[in-house]
């Protein structure tokens, strides 16, 4: 199979993904989750004309001219309102929040008032009719659509759906990524490998990024290069209703990898199995029923870029989430050679300067080297067959963190 180019991976990959179902949960719980359906206000916000401010309910004929002398007539704290009426001359103290007394028609802050003696104050500034207050529905009438389906319930959400008045919300169902990691060099940390062993280190940082997308993440452990204890695992992810199973390692074409192979056997149908990309060039991608497989390279930097390409997107849209890879101009901070036929995700440090984000790429990119991708904070993305191109130049980043 010839190499696909990513842009091409990427379409195979989004096509038809989508949310399939819903739940409806607490609101109390629905942070960060996407709203799977438009929100209508179940009541008028504020309900009645309420007061903005701290001060006097009074009518603006009387303080249309001052220095003006009222009679205050009672108090409205907000939650219990004045149950009688201000008439020519008299004023309600009145607090933020409480409602308009009948008669009153403006509000006169408290600083612009003298207390005198015997109930009495006197207004030195003159106010206008409707002067802070705010009418009945100012923020919302009953039957308004408060929130389009879509939308991710970040705090003002959430706090607009409770004033609302919902106390559950029907949101996408979090998306289940199954992941798998094969070899039998790969221990679990905390383990003491053997002369030939390494430690696997993979699945957390993927299941990392899947969580960041909202995704549940179910780890399916380690399995040796064994064709049937791989399939068993297979089987546990689809037993679990895995929306994405992500496998990791052996997805190469090496006498050992034999990924490629047990998908076909259990009736995964692949897109594709090469990119023309650097790093992660043996990524497979393939389908069975409504299951996605994504097959990511063994190498540790390899399998998180893969992730952040196609792994980050593929979540986005099974969970209803926006995405839009933070893709930046910068200048290169030191040369780079010419590409090959291969996409490159160079690995880089980009910072702030006054002449703007200077990109500088690590001088060495080796795909094992765990070290680098956490000290970079993006990737330098060179087109295939990029000629070479001088410190200074632009280029475009993806930024990872």
């Amino acid at each position: 199979m010839a190499l696909l180019p990513v842009a091409d991976a990427l379409a195979l990959l989004l096509d038809g993904a989508a949310p399939t179902t819903s739940e409806r949960i607490p609101l109390a719980d629905a942070a960060n989750r996407v709203l799977a359906s438009p929100l209508v206000a179940l009541r008028t916000q504020p309900p009645f004309d309420a007061s903005a401010m701290d001060g006097y309910a009074a009518r603006a004929a009387d303080v249309a001219t001052v220095p003006a002398m009222l009679t205050v007539i009672g108090s409205a704290p907000a939650g219990r309102r004045f149950a009688g009426a201000v008439t020519p001359g008299t004023a309600v103290r009145i607090f933020t929040g409480a409602p308009m007394p009948q008669g009153a028609d403006t509000i006169v802050i408290q600083e612009n008032v003298r207390k005198l003696d015997n109930d009495r104050i006197e207004v030195f500034e003159t106010v206008a009719a409707g002067r802070h207050i705010r009418r009945r529905g100012l923020d919302f009438a009953e039957g308004d659509t408060l929130l389009e389906a879509g939308r991710v319930l970040d705090p003002s959400a959430l706090s607009l759906a409770a004033s609302g008045n919902h106390v559950e919300l029907d949101v996408a169902c979090r998306p289940l990524v199954a992941i798998l990691a094969t070899g039998d060099e790969l221990l679990p940390p905390g383990s003491t490998p053997g002369p030939d062993q390494i430690i696997a280190s993979n699945a957390y940082g993927v299941a990392a990024i899947a969580k960041s997308c909202g995704a549940r993440v179910l780890d399916l452990g380690i399995a040796r290069d064994d064709r049937t204890v791989i399939a068993e695992r297979l089987a546990q992810a689809a037993q679990a209703g895995a929306d994405v199973v992500v496998t990791l390692g052996g997805a190469s074409v090496g006498d050992h990898d034999f990924m490629h192979d047990v998908l076909e056997a259990e009736g995964v149908a692949l897109d594709f199995w090469k990119i023309a990309m650097r790093p992660g060039k043996p990524l497979m991608f393939g389908r069975k029923g409504t299951t996605r497989y994504l097959g990511l390279p063994g190498n540790p930097v390899a399998s998180l870029v893969c992730s952040h390409l196609f792994l980050t997107p593929l979540l986005a849209r099974l969970g209803g989430r926006p995405h839009r890879p933070d893709i930046r101009t910068a200048m290169l901070g030191a040369p780079m050679s010419a590409n090959d036929l291969r996409q490159d995700y160079v690995r880089a440090k980009a910072v702030d300067t006054d002449n703007g984000l200077v990109a500088t790429p690590f001088d060495i990119q080796d795909s094992s080297m765990l070290r680098i991708l956490a000290e970079a904070n993006a990737l330098i993305v060179r087109a295939p067959f990029a000629p070479a191109a001088a410190k200074g130049e632009t280029c475009q980043v993806l930024m990872t963190r």
